[in-house]
């Protein structure tokens, strides 16, 4: 049952709500997630009026249902009882916690393993192909988030972009994962550069060592001499998900967010996985 304290000392999975259509696609992404990794899942709606010393409460007059504060927990708890609909048997907690969204998102971030998002939330601008939440959240979080965007294709494989950098080992790693939870095929995609034999040795030594830990897991191993952005976009057409490290090689130090990363999050058919790594610290530190 959804509740108000956490349900298991296991950090679980976040997901971040706020009554919109998109927010509750990411919940049932979320809870699928949590369900694969027999971790709970932990729903937050971040309640911005006290900020602004907005009266919360029910009106004086006002049903009892009423108020600001008890919209928000209707929010939370609706989520939750989505999530466990999704996703019967895991452990669903429910909190509304004060704050805007996404500082408190990238504070939740700090102990889970992953927080999902919908890709555009309530009060975005039509235009936008990205919400401001979600664009705020991923290049602050300590780990891997997960954004919820165009539709993922069934039985579709999981996509990563492989370089030379830490954080395209640590997207390979959770590639992998996710493809044998899903018990998809895992297409790596070297992109751009010469094409030849030193690319497709950098392409295998990325894999081999996740290779060995997930040996179930087909891999289809792509070179094209495409930038980057682009080679992953086309290749995540038919696929799931796509995972890419938060910066790639090349990247300028003071960037949080790399141009790869950036363009998938804009332009991806499908959700977009963005890794990074939780043992150098938050990015905020």
């Amino acid at each position: 049952m959804a509740g108000e304290e956490p349900a298991s000392d296991r950090a679980p999975v976040v997901v971040g709500v706020d009554g919109s259509a998109e927010a509750m696609r990411a919940v049932r992404h979320a809870a699928r997630e949590a369900a694969w990794r027999g971790l709970p899942l932990r729903v937050v709606h971040a309640f911005i009026w006290p900020l602004f010393n907005t009266p919360v409460g029910k009106p004086k007059f006002g049903p009892p249902e009423s108020g600001l504060r008890n919209q928000a927990e209707r929010i939370a708890r609706d989520a939750a009882e989505q999530a466990q609909s999704e996703a019967p048997g895991i452990d669903v907690t429910a909190a509304v916690v004060d704050g805007a969204p996404a500082p408190v998102l990238v504070g939740e971030s700090q102990r889970a393993p992953m927080v999902v998002l919908g890709s555009r939330g309530l009060g975005g601008f039509s235009g936008l192909l990205l919400g401001s939440v979600a664009l705020q959240v991923t290049p602050h979080a300590a780990g891997s988030v997960l954004v919820v965007r165009g539709e993922p294709a069934p039985g579709g494989p999981v996509v990563v972009g492989v370089d030379r950098s830490a954080h395209s080992s640590l997207a390979v790693g959770l590639a992998f994962e996710e493809a044998h939870l899903r018990g998809a095929t895992l297409r790596a995609i070297h992109a751009g550069g010469e094409l030849g034999r030193e690319s497709a040795r950098l392409l295998e030594d990325s894999l081999t060592e996740w290779a060995h830990r997930f040996p179930a897991v087909p891999v289809e191993q792509v070179q094209t001499p495409d930038v980057p952005a682009t080679a992953l976009v086309r290749a995540a057409e038919d696929a799931e998900l796509v995972v890419v490290g938060a910066r790639g090689r090349g990247g300028f130090v003071g960037l949080l967010l790399g141009s790869v990363s950036q363009a998938l999050l804009h332009h991806a058919p499908c959700p977009v996985a963005v890794v990074r790594d939780r043992a150098a610290g938050s990015p905020n530190q």
